[in-house]
Protein backbone atom coordinates (compact mmCIF):
# COMPACT_ATOMS: atom_id res chain seq x y z
CA UNK A 1 0.00 0.00 0.00
CA UNK A 2 2.75 2.43 0.87
CA UNK A 3 4.56 1.75 -2.39
CA UNK A 4 1.43 2.62 -4.44
CA UNK A 5 1.00 5.87 -2.52
CA UNK A 6 4.55 6.93 -3.27
CA UNK A 7 4.05 6.17 -6.98
CA UNK A 8 0.92 8.32 -7.04
CA UNK A 9 2.77 11.16 -5.35
CA UNK A 10 5.65 10.80 -7.79
CA UNK A 11 3.28 10.91 -10.78
CA UNK A 12 1.52 13.99 -9.43
CA UNK A 13 4.84 15.73 -8.91
CA UNK A 14 6.05 14.87 -12.40
CA UNK A 15 2.82 16.07 -14.01
CA UNK A 16 3.18 19.47 -12.29
CA UNK A 17 6.79 19.99 -13.32
CA UNK A 18 7.48 22.70 -15.89
CA UNK A 19 8.97 21.65 -19.19
CA UNK A 20 12.72 22.20 -19.19
CA UNK A 21 12.58 24.65 -22.11
CA UNK A 22 10.22 26.94 -20.18
CA UNK A 23 12.54 27.16 -17.20
CA UNK A 24 15.59 27.77 -19.39
CA UNK A 25 13.85 30.56 -21.32
CA UNK A 26 12.69 32.21 -18.09
CA UNK A 27 16.23 32.15 -16.67
CA UNK A 28 17.67 33.42 -19.95
CA UNK A 29 15.16 36.30 -19.98
CA UNK A 30 16.31 37.32 -16.51
CA UNK A 31 19.97 37.12 -17.51
CA UNK A 32 19.40 39.27 -20.59
CA UNK A 33 17.52 41.82 -18.49
CA UNK A 34 20.29 41.98 -15.90
CA UNK A 35 22.94 42.48 -18.60
CA UNK A 36 20.91 45.30 -20.17
CA UNK A 37 20.27 46.88 -16.75
CA UNK A 38 23.98 46.76 -15.85
CA UNK A 39 24.92 48.41 -19.13
CA UNK A 40 22.24 51.06 -18.67
CA UNK A 41 23.41 51.91 -15.16
CA UNK A 42 27.07 51.98 -16.22
CA UNK A 43 26.24 54.45 -19.02
CA UNK A 44 24.61 56.67 -16.39
CA UNK A 45 27.79 56.65 -14.29
CA UNK A 46 26.91 53.96 -11.74
CA UNK A 47 29.66 51.63 -10.58
CA UNK A 48 28.37 48.06 -10.28
CA UNK A 49 29.79 46.66 -7.03
CA UNK A 50 28.01 43.31 -6.86
CA UNK A 51 25.71 41.18 -8.98
CA UNK A 52 23.47 38.42 -7.68
CA UNK A 53 24.73 38.85 -4.11
CA UNK A 54 23.35 36.16 -1.79
CA UNK A 55 22.90 35.82 1.93
CA UNK A 56 21.22 32.54 2.79
CA UNK A 57 17.93 32.51 0.87
CA UNK A 58 18.05 36.26 0.23
CA UNK A 59 19.37 37.78 -2.99
CA UNK A 60 20.09 41.23 -4.37
CA UNK A 61 20.21 41.46 -8.17
CA UNK A 62 22.64 44.33 -8.25
CA UNK A 63 24.40 46.66 -5.86
CA UNK A 64 25.73 49.85 -7.39
CA UNK A 65 27.20 53.13 -6.30
CA UNK A 66 26.74 56.59 -7.69
CA UNK A 67 28.47 59.38 -5.83
CA UNK A 68 28.16 58.56 -2.14
CA UNK A 69 24.88 56.67 -2.56
CA UNK A 70 24.73 52.91 -2.36
CA UNK A 71 21.91 51.66 -4.58
CA UNK A 72 20.23 48.27 -4.27
CA UNK A 73 18.78 47.48 -7.68
CA UNK A 74 15.99 45.01 -8.37
CA UNK A 75 15.84 44.05 -12.05
CA UNK A 76 12.57 42.77 -13.51
CA UNK A 77 12.33 41.61 -17.11
CA UNK A 78 9.42 40.53 -19.28
CA UNK A 79 9.05 39.54 -22.90
CA UNK A 80 6.38 41.99 -24.01
CA UNK A 81 3.69 43.57 -21.83
CA UNK A 82 0.92 41.01 -22.27
CA UNK A 83 1.22 40.13 -18.58
CA UNK A 84 1.62 43.68 -17.27
CA UNK A 85 4.74 45.68 -16.62
CA UNK A 86 7.88 44.19 -15.05
CA UNK A 87 7.97 46.52 -12.05
CA UNK A 88 4.53 45.33 -10.93
CA UNK A 89 6.18 42.00 -10.03
CA UNK A 90 7.85 43.69 -7.03
CA UNK A 91 5.27 42.85 -4.36
CA UNK A 92 5.29 43.88 -0.70
CA UNK A 93 6.65 40.45 0.16
CA UNK A 94 9.45 40.80 -2.41
CA UNK A 95 10.24 44.29 -1.10
CA UNK A 96 10.52 42.95 2.46
CA UNK A 97 13.02 40.33 1.25
CA UNK A 98 15.01 43.04 -0.55
CA UNK A 99 15.12 45.16 2.61
CA UNK A 100 16.29 42.17 4.67
CA UNK A 101 18.96 41.32 2.10
CA UNK A 102 20.16 44.94 2.01
CA UNK A 103 20.39 45.01 5.79
CA UNK A 104 22.47 41.81 5.74
CA UNK A 105 24.74 43.31 3.08
CA UNK A 106 25.26 46.54 5.05
CA UNK A 107 26.08 44.59 8.21
CA UNK A 108 28.41 42.15 6.44
CA UNK A 109 30.31 44.91 4.62
CA UNK A 110 30.08 47.38 7.53
CA UNK A 111 28.79 50.13 5.24
CA UNK A 112 27.25 53.34 6.51
CA UNK A 113 26.52 55.11 3.17
CA UNK A 114 23.21 56.65 2.23
CA UNK A 115 21.16 53.96 0.51
CA UNK A 116 18.21 53.70 -1.81
CA UNK A 117 16.27 51.03 -3.65
CA UNK A 118 15.80 51.31 -7.41
CA UNK A 119 13.96 49.12 -9.88
CA UNK A 120 15.13 48.63 -13.44
CA UNK A 121 12.29 47.29 -15.56
CA UNK A 122 13.25 45.74 -18.89
CA UNK A 123 10.79 44.84 -21.63
CA UNK A 124 12.12 42.61 -24.39
CA UNK A 125 10.46 42.66 -27.80
CA UNK A 126 10.80 40.21 -30.67
CA UNK A 127 11.70 42.79 -33.29
CA UNK A 128 11.99 46.17 -31.55
CA UNK A 129 14.86 47.21 -29.27
CA UNK A 130 14.35 46.52 -25.56
CA UNK A 131 12.76 49.16 -23.36
CA UNK A 132 14.58 50.01 -20.14
CA UNK A 133 12.90 51.99 -17.36
CA UNK A 134 14.97 53.04 -14.36
CA UNK A 135 12.80 53.89 -11.38
CA UNK A 136 14.99 55.64 -8.82
CA UNK A 137 14.12 55.48 -5.14
CA UNK A 138 11.26 53.10 -5.96
CA UNK A 139 11.00 51.33 -2.60
CA UNK A 140 11.07 52.63 0.96
CA UNK A 141 11.58 50.30 3.93
CA UNK A 142 9.70 52.57 6.36
CA UNK A 143 7.27 54.30 4.07
CA UNK A 144 4.27 53.38 2.02
CA UNK A 145 4.80 50.79 -0.66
Amino acid sequence: MRKDHSLQTQNKTNSLAKPQGTVARHLRTGQIGEELAAGHLARLGYVILERNWRHGHLELDMIAQIGNDLVFVEVKTLRGTGHGYPESAVTKQKARRLFAAAEAYLIEKQIMNEIRFDIVAVILHNTDPPEIYHIEDALHPYGNF
